[in-house]
C-alpha cells in the first residue's frame, strides 16, 4: 500500500457504544478527506471490524484501536484488539443465525482484507479502492 496521505487513530473502550462511535468517525473522515462516495462503505466496514473485535477479541480493561488511512490508492480501516489467538475466519451462517456474516460483508465490500499478528493481539484490516485505482 502507498504511504498514507491522511491518517487517524482512535482508541475505544470495549463497550457496545464504541461501535457506532467508530463508525461515525470513519464516515466523517471519508467525507473530510474528499471521498464522500466511500463514506457509507467505510462506515459499514468499520462497524463490522469493530463489532468482531468487541465480540471475539476484547478484554475488559484493554482498548480497541481503530485506524483509518487514506493513500492515493485506497481507504483502509484497521482494528486492533488484544486477543491474537482468536484469528478471523469467514464462515457460512445459517438462515436462522443472528451472527456470522460480518466477514462475508467485509469480503464483499472491500478490495482486499486480512489480519496481521502483533506482539500482543492482532489487527484486522480492509481496504476500499479509490476511484480510478482499482
Amino acid at each position: 500500500m502507498d504511504e498514507p496521505t491522511r491518517y487517524d487513530v482512535r482508541n475505544y473502550p470495549p463497550r457496545q457504544d464504541s461501535v457506532p462511535a467508530a463508525r461515525r468517525r470513519a464516515a466523517w473522515l471519508a467525507v473530510a478527506w474528499g471521498q464522500p462516495g466511500l463514506a457509507s462503505d467505510v462506515a459499514l466496514l468499520t462497524s463490522e471490524l469493530t463489532t468482531n473485535a468487541l465480540l471475539h477479541g476484547s478484554v475488559w480493561d484493554r482498548y480497541l484501536r481503530v485506524e483509518v488511512e487514506l493513500t492515493g490508492a485506497a481507504l483502509r480501516v484497521a482494528v486492533t484488539d488484544p486477543k491474537g489467538e482468536r484469528r478471523p475466519e469467514q464462515r457460512a451462517a445459517g438462515d436462522d443465525e443472528q451472527y456470522g456474516r460480518g466477514l462475508q460483508i467485509v469480503s464483499l465490500l472491500s478490495e482486499r482484507w486480512g489480519a496481521s499478528d502483533r506482539v500482543v493481539g492482532k489487527t484486522v484490516w480492509a481496504e476500499l479502492a479509490i476511484d480510478g485505482s482499482g
